[in-house]
């Protein structure tokens, strides 16, 4: 007993830097806490205290487990889904920016929707060979096995993902949250007060809004670009009696919108240079009904 206690205790220290290599691996949360889950399972066998090198065995294993969800994914014959926007890491966002240390532990391992998204972009082997080396810092010879190839090859596989990231990447959001929420709130509240020039100047004028209605709301799902179509697409669902709730999403501004008492939507607001740049929207009612939104119902916009 006193050995499983402590091989519990090794696998807890390691716990939440496996969860952040599988969520960035897999954009599911719930997928990230089944292959970490594997991963406990799979240490959980008599010569585990032989391990030398207990954090990098098991982040070769989960590494190994999302690879081979994400080449499961790419031969299931699924239906397209339309717009998909990943698991949201979600946080209250408290007036002051007043937060609790674990809150803030999770913000540190957060990263942007945006590139979760483009990582959905990448090949499997691709998007672990840059996980784990560009965001990890895991050496190519250690990458290689996971993915059948020499370390040269496993660092092109990174090179080839690295590009694509540049190419396609949103700006950086500005790193004062404070100014987030300053141009989030205005952006509400031109949209509640009709005014469409004001919502086309914080917009950048390449901005991206993309909208998941799930196979709940087909037609509530759109990808719109450029500062006045997104601008136009605000004043037309502004609905002035709506509660709106500010929240972190991945770190940065949000909002969780609840209208006759119902979630009706979660959005993140990537902002950079203080402008909006990307919007993340999530109006599918069954994803959100599977979200812990409990504690994001506190103070709301007047």
């Amino acid at each position: 007993m006193e050995e499983a206690e402590w091989l519990a205790e090794r696998f807890e220290e390691h716990r939440d830097r496996l969860r952040a290599v599988a969520y960035r691996m897999l954009g599911s949360l719930a997928e990230a806490d089944d292959a970490v889950q594997e991963a406990w399972l799979r240490l959980d066998r008599p010569d585990a205290g032989e391990i030398e090198n207990l954090g990098g065995w098991l982040t070769t294993v989960v590494a190994r487990i999302c690879l081979n969800t994400l080449r499961a994914r790419r031969t299931r014959a699924e239906d397209p889904i339309g717009v998909h926007i990943p698991d949201p890491i979600v946080s209250p966002d408290p007036p002051g920016g007043a937060r609790q240390p674990e809150q803030e532990a999770l913000l540190a391992e957060s990263v942007g929707l945006a590139l979760i998204i483009v990582l959905d972009t990448l090949s499997p082997a691709e998007r672990l060979a840059f996980v784990l080396h560009d965001m990890f810092g895991l050496p190519f010879d250690e990458i290689a096995p996971m993915v059948d190839r020499t370390p040269a090859a496993a660092r092109q596989l990174a090179s080839r993902a690295r590009r694509r990231v540049r190419d396609l990447a949103a700006p950086a959001p500005d790193a004062d949250r404070t100014i987030q929420r300053r141009i989030v709130n205005a952006f509400f509240a031109a949209a509640r007060g009709g005014d469409l020039a004001a919502l086309v100047e914080l917009l950048d004028p390449a901005i991206v809004l993309r909208a998941d209605g799930g196979a709940a709301r087909p037609g509530a799902s759109a990808v719109v670009r450029g500062a006045t179509a997104v601008a136009r697409r605000a004043l037309m669902f502004a609905q002035p009696t709506a509660a709106i709730h500010p929240t972190l999403m991945n770190g940065t501004a949000g909002v969780l919108i609840i209208i006759d008492g119902q979630p009706t939507s979660l959005m993140g607001f990537t902002v950079a240079n203080e402008r909006i740049a990307e919007i993340h929207a999530i109006v599918d009612p069954d994803r959100l009904a599977g979200l812990d939104l409990a504690a994001l119902t506190g103070p709301h916009l007047p």
